[in-house]
């Protein structure tokens, strides 16, 4: 079969509905189907393609290498016990040139795109140059990246980042490691988290190596910039996001993009991790026989003051004696590092604060934080949220979500607006949906919730219908599957 042909076959095969795990699925031959070095760059991507068990399907078919952040040395040692080779992902030495032509490159991109969000971003940042020398350096970034503002203009200014950065290269480690171990292909499991992973896959495609990517989350396209440096192919979470990735990247070719799921949504769909609502109350603290209201806090820089509308919460779930008398459980935002919610959990006991297990070394979800959050969508009543995932997860469950859509008292809308992220493109289509409702005022979310809590299908129809456009068949726990599926074929593919 030639190149050609054989990759048409794959891309045939991958977007056919089979879920078995690659260890269940015949094979033409038993032998290896090459090396695969997979780059875990983020806390995140180990979850997503550790925790799940897809790196260890890929292992059963093919040589495989992690190059890994280490959170810590139990999830260091648990890697390094878990697969043959683990090796540290290291962040190596550039001229500070590349980095500028990159961070130019992302500016360009996002004064070109100007979604909502990249206009949000750009006004932050605007705001945090706070000196004569910081707003002098963004001034000459902004007249750096204005000619470069273009379809055109990307395209030039991406092929000069891609050649000053091997031609201005200070280092060949990966390039000398990946010919010592003859790594036949590359996948990194996140492109956003992407900064310290750049000098292993650019090493890998200086070597012709075929490069892939999973496109880390929902909102990363028109939120997060440009996606640097461009891979081989692709993988991502929906046909939504296939379209818009080439949408904004025409260059790409559709053939090389593949829809696999998420692999973080998996945990939710494995009965193995579900628990009784019993069980669930007596290890978070909560009454059993008391409705849940489950708030999901947002970071610090992007929701501030966020405290205020929690005890506000707290106070009107105080007030709903004819309810049952909801408790409050707040699950504050993994990556949220700041403590602000320390002296609310000690003047207010009446909040459920449970501990989030993660690392906080690059951001790493342990494993037993997975039933923790999977329990909370499945028992809570209604889910609250200022434009969050999590707003999607509670879909997947069919459980009423109202978002925040005012701002904490004092905190001016010239200065922030709660109400702006609803205009996101990501999230834009979920209000539309009509499978959440957003609050405009504290009076308004104290009726929203309430009547959420009497008729809690009221949008059932709504929620199934925005689940079913945005994931399709893939929410069955078989995302990670998916992925190790795909990568076993890309390199059977290339490789033939």
């Amino acid at each position: 079969m030639t190149m050609a042909g054989s990759k048409d076959k794959v891309s045939q095969d991958m977007r056919q509905a089979d879920r078995r795990p690659v260890s269940d699925r015949p094979t033409a031959s038993a032998r290896r189907l090459g090396h695969l070095a997979a780059v875990l760059p983020r806390g995140e991507a180990i979850r997503n393609f550790v925790y799940t068990g897809a790196l260890d399907e890929v292992a059963k078919q093919a040589d495989l290498t992690v190059l890994s952040v280490a959170p810590s040395e139990e999830i260091w040692g648990a890697l390094a016990s878990r697969y043959p080779r683990v090796l540290p992902l290291r962040q190596l030495p550039e001229r500070w040139t590349i980095g500028a032509l990159r961070d130019i490159l992302d500016m360009a991109h996002g004064r070109w795109l100007w979604s909502e969000a990249a206009q949000e971003r750009w006004r932050l940042r605007d705001r945090e140059a706070t000196t004569a020398a910081a707003r002098a350096k963004r001034l000459a970034m902004k007249l750096a990246c204005y000619p470069f503002a273009s379809r055109t203009g990307l395209g030039v200014l991406s092929r000069v980042e891609r050649t000053a950065s091997r031609w201005l290269r200070t280092t060949d480690e990966y390039v000398r490691l990946f010919q010592e171990l003859g790594v036949s292909f590359l996948f990194n499991g996140s492109h956003v988290h992407g900064k310290i992973a750049i000098q292993a896959v650019q090493a890998a495609q200086w070597l012709k190596i075929p490069t892939a990517t999973f496109i880390f989350s929902w909102d990363n396209l028109t939120s997060q910039g440009r996606v640097t440096p461009p891979y081989d192919y692709y993988l991502v979470w929906s046909k939504a996001i296939r379209e818009q990735l080439l949408q904004i990247y025409p260059t790409v070719d559709p053939e090389r993009v593949f829809v696999t799921g998420t692999p973080q949504f998996d945990f939710h769909f494995r009965p193995e991790y579900h628990w009784t609502r019993e069980e669930f109350c007596e290890r978070m603290g909560a009454d059993p026989s008391r409705p849940i209201l489950f708030y999901a806090t947002g970071m610090a820089n992007h929701m501030p003051d966020e405290p205020a509308i929690v005890e506000s919460i707290a106070d009107m779930a105080q007030e709903m004696d004819d309810l049952g008398r909801p408790q409050l459980l707040v699950r504050v935002y993994p990556k949220d590092q700041t403590g602000r919610f320390e002296e609310l959990k000690r003047r207010r006991p009446d909040i459920l604060f449970p501990p989030v297990a993660w690392e906080p070394a690059w951001l790493t979800p342990r494993v037993e934080d997975t039933p923790v959050l999977t329990n909370t969508l499945r028992h809570a009543a209604v889910g609250i949220n200022v434009a969050s995932t999590v707003s999607l997860e509670l879909c997947m469950f069919d459980k009423p979500v109202v978002n925040i859509g005012y701002n904490p008292p004092g905190l001016p809308e010239e200065e922030l607006s709660y109400a702006r992220y609803y205009k996101f493109d990501h999230y834009r289509p979920v209000v539309e949906s009509g499978a959440v409702q957003v609050a405009s005022s504290p009076a308004e979310l104290r009726t929203l919730v309430r009547q959420a809590l009497l008729h809690p299908q009221e949008r059932s129809a709504q929620r199934r219908a925005l689940i079913e456009r945005l994931f399709g068949n893939t929410l069955d726990g078989c995302s990670g599957h998916r992925v190790a599926r795909v990568l076993c074929q890309l390199m059977e593919a290339e490789g033939s």
